[in-house]
């Protein structure tokens, strides 16, 4: 058995921050939703609305049982519809695993770790409150810092930049297979195989 492996055997919740709506669909902050899009591709299935007040969608990916979680929420009250859907399938912190953008990362930079603070991040705040904790996975995607003086708040609502959209297909990908790796290997292997120098 791998230790830093999330869920210990047992199915694992993936959720993915964003807002829900079109209007948001290709903001940096909704990065989460668009990994979680690439990897129920993967799997080959569809989100369905759930009582928990997330689309989910149940599958296997990397081996492992999984549930996939957007929360239909707006993002800094997501932590009720993912604990929601953690409780439903009874997985414990340690089997969540939260995929969201990072201010504090360079576009396209990845970081996996367990626990941590939330670093201003208003998704990851709701939920280590509705969680009880903050030992759950995360896998931080950088959307870089706001140039000049523009607000955070503001900047992460806006969409990528051009230049970034050429890439942004790649990374997003990237990121699933970090997810993947995650999931498979454990969080040590992830981290080799994905943190850049």
């Amino acid at each position: 058995m791998i230790e830093d492996l999330p869920g210990a055997g047992e199915q694992i919740l993936l959720a993915g921050l964003g807002n829900p709506g079109p209007q948001y669909a290709g903001n940096r902050h909704n990065v989460g939703f668009m990994v979680l899009d690439e990897l129920a591709g993967r799997i080959g299935g569809k989100f369905k609305g759930h009582k928990s007040g997330a689309e989910l969608l149940e599958g296997r990916l990397a081996g492992r049982r999984v549930i996939l979680a957007k929360p239909r929420s707006f993002m800094n009250l997501s932590g009720g519809p993912v604990v929601g859907a953690a409780r439903f399938y009874k997985i414990p912190a340690d089997g969540v695993v939260v995929v969201h953008d990072e201010l504090d990362l360079p576009f396209g930079a990845l970081k996996l770790k367990l626990g941590g603070g939330d670093n201003g991040h208003n998704g990851l705040r709701s939920i280590t409150k509705s969680l009880g904790t903050k030992d759950y996975y995360r896998v931080r995607f950088g959307v870089g810092r706001p140039p000049g003086r523009q607000d955070p708040a503001d900047y992460v609502l806006k969409d990528f930049s051009t230049v970034e959209r050429k890439e942004l297909a790649l990374e997003v990908d990237r990121c699933a297979d970090a997810v993947e790796a995650l999931i498979n290997t454990g969080l040590g292997a992830a981290q080799n195989a994905f943190h850049a120098g």
